[in-house]
């Protein structure tokens, strides 16, 4: 995969690496390019041996500047398809519980924005700079945004953030807690690389349910939250890695023999 922009490739340690790969357009999504974005991460679901997604852009300039104003936008504004067939690509779809990291560096904007949200991770470039800048278009952050973003920061950040249209730095990204690190632009790929490696080490069906919950317990009451909670627990509680796990951990809490 990579003919259309979207490179993909798995590592050993089950990491898939996904990379926006238009360098001298800053990244930006033409509709192959959405298609193909759909198709990486669903290959990354469906495969066993991938245990987390690491996300990144290609060239110095660029994360991902959404889409490509002279192809996709025309597209959607004159009603040749409906915006919803870009859900793959922003992970909107159900079922997707595997960790994603994201290495943002350069530019993120737009729905190069709209899919970093869709990500668990995100560590980011001193000099990478953010902004949704749709409303100052005529058209909304409608790739996952508009739902999303109320739900992981405050809401007055999430509505300076779309409706300023602004550009902003990632220190302020990491103030309103967008970001997990800031670091300088020699270290990212590394910290990135560490984040994915680390959560690839972790137990699958934990991390899975984790994500789970996360992303389905939130909207519920109390009541039915807990409820389901305990279902998702007893999943991993039950599974072979947490068996695995309780042996390897009673193996070391065991008094040495006198």
């Amino acid at each position: 995969m990579g003919a259309g922009g979207i490179t993909y490739a798995v590592d050993g340690d089950g990491i898939a690496h996904v990379r926006f790969d238009r360098p001298e357009k800053l990244n930006a999504l033409t509709l192959a390019m959405y298609d193909e974005l759909a198709q990486a991460f669903a290959r990354a679901n469906d495969d066993e041996a991938v245990r987390v997604v690491l996300l990144g852009g290609n060239g110095e300039r660029a994360f991902c500047v959404g889409a490509d104003l002279g192809e996709s936008i025309p597209a959607l504004a004159e009603g040749r398809f409906d915006i919803s067939e870009w859900d793959g690509a922003h992970i909107k779809q159900p079922g997707f519980h595997k960790p994603v990291v994201a290495a943002i560096n350069g530019l993120c904007m737009g729905g190069g924005f709209e899919i970093m949200l869709a990500a668990d991770i995100r560590v980011a470039s001193d000099t990478a700079v953010f902004a949704l800048p749709e409303a100052s278009l005529g058209f909304t952050p409608a790739g996952g945004t508009l739902v999303r973003l109320v739900r992981q920061i405050p809401y007055a950040l999430a509505m300076e953030l779309m409706l300023t249209a602004e550009r902003f730095p990632a220190g302020r990204l990491a103030e309103m807690g967008l970001l997990n690190r800031v670091v300088p632009p020699d270290q990212l790929e590394a910290v990135a690389l560490g984040y994915a490696r680390g959560l690839a080490q972790k137990g699958r069906v934990a991390v899975s349910v984790i994500k789970e919950a996360a992303l389905t317990l939130g909207h519920l009451p109390f009541d039915e939250a807990f409820r389901r909670e305990a279902v998702l627990g007893q999943r991993a509680f039950t599974s072979d890695e947490a068996k695995d796990g309780l042996r390897r951990f009673l193996s070391r809490e065991r008094p040495a023999a006198r």
